[in-house]
């Protein structure tokens, strides 16, 4: 599959349903180490990964590590599809010299990139706050932890009627920060990695899932490497419902002077190890879903690509089974 000319020629559904099932798959994938990297981003006293997870299910037990998923959940298909939608009409309006034949240029990829990010921002803005206080809250009571909102609406009404639709939008400045640079290396890198991995694949898409998967995964490890400080402010600024930072400059000067530089990068390997697999999910179902759309339906095909599916997706579960293992035995 190539992002644009299926795009440009009537696509707009099959995009919206092949983002919506590559964004779901990401989630459930990666929750769990989304809200322990929440965590370590946000305490002041840092610890590894599963020194978190083993604190928070003794504490809260195992449903607290997935406390707030309904926020993303119920927005990932229109961003996602979105997203992707958005991508691909920038990535060749900003190069209008490459034949609709042929695979966008790098450079609509980069200029693509940054236009996504900065639009996505404005929907994923007020989600990741609603998410971010969700997966933080916790009321200390008679020695147990009970929530103190029932859920993302529960949440994100209080939100309204206490800071208004500006307190919806905390933190949207440093979103947009983080997201426009952010999605110019997602999206150049992914391009970039499977082409070097799956020569000519960018214009015929006849790239393996294993490719779709490491040039997914090492897209995503480059964004966070890239835009790690900027997240770690965006967490903690989102965090605070009362007016502790006065804005981000603040925020970062306190979060620096009070811990030291080495706060930016707190909670980095749990990030990268989600990152890998999360993202490499979110690519390999989105381009999977678009072929079952492209590709010839006869039966005999019908039948190869299963038993291909089958088998790809048998090893690359086992690889990521081994990979994970190894990942968390790496940052415990």
């Amino acid at each position: 599959m190539d992002f644009c000319p299926e795009f440009l020629a009537s696509s707009w559904g099959r995009d919206f349903l092949a983002g919506g099932i590559g964004g779901i798959t990401g989630i459930v994938a990666g929750y769990l180490l989304d809200t322990i990297r929440i965590w370590q981003q946000h305490s002041k006293k840092g610890g590894s990964a599963a020194t978190i997870f083993r604190h928070v299910v003794s504490k809260e037990g195992p449903l607290a590590l997935y406390r707030g998923m309904a926020a993303p959940l119920a927005s990932v298909t229109f961003q996602n599809a979105m997203v992707f939608q958005i991508y691909a009409i920038l990535s060749r309006a900003f190069d209008n010299d490459v034949s609709v034949t042929d695979p966008p240029s790098y450079k609509g990829v980069y200029l693509g990139g940054v236009g996504t990010g900065a639009m996505q921002s404005l929907l994923l803005s007020p989600v990741e706050l609603v998410k971010i206080r969700v997966q933080l809250q916790r009321n200390i009571s008679a020695n147990k932890y009970t929530d103190i909102h029932r859920g993302p609406v529960d949440l994100a009404r209080s939100i309204l009627k206490t800071e208004g639709l500006s307190g919806m939008y905390r933190g949207l400045m440093i979103t947009v920060l983080r997201d426009a640079p952010a999605h110019e290396v997602y999206f150049w890198t992914y391009e970039y990695m499977r082409e070097q991995l799956h020569p000519g694949c960018r214009k015929n898409g006849q790239e393996s899932f294993r490719t779709m998967l490491f040039a997914g995964g090492l897209a995503s490890v480059a964004t966070w490497i890239s835009c790690y400080p900027s997240d770690v402010i965006k967490t903690r600024f989102q965090a605070q419902n009362s007016a502790k930072y006065t804005g981000i400059v603040n925020c970062f000067r306190r979060s620096v002077k009070e811990e030291g530089y080495r706060v930016l990068w707190r909670g980095l390997g749990t990030a990268v190890a989600r990152a890998f697999v999360v993202n490499g999910a979110i690519f390999t179902a989105y381009e999977t879903t678009l072929r079952c759309f492209y590709t010839n339906n006869s039966p005999a095909n019908h039948a190869n690509r299963k038993c291909n599916v089958e088998k790809e997706a048998r090893s690359i579960i086992m690889a990521l089974i081994r990979k994970c293992s190894i990942l968390w035995i790496a940052l415990d």
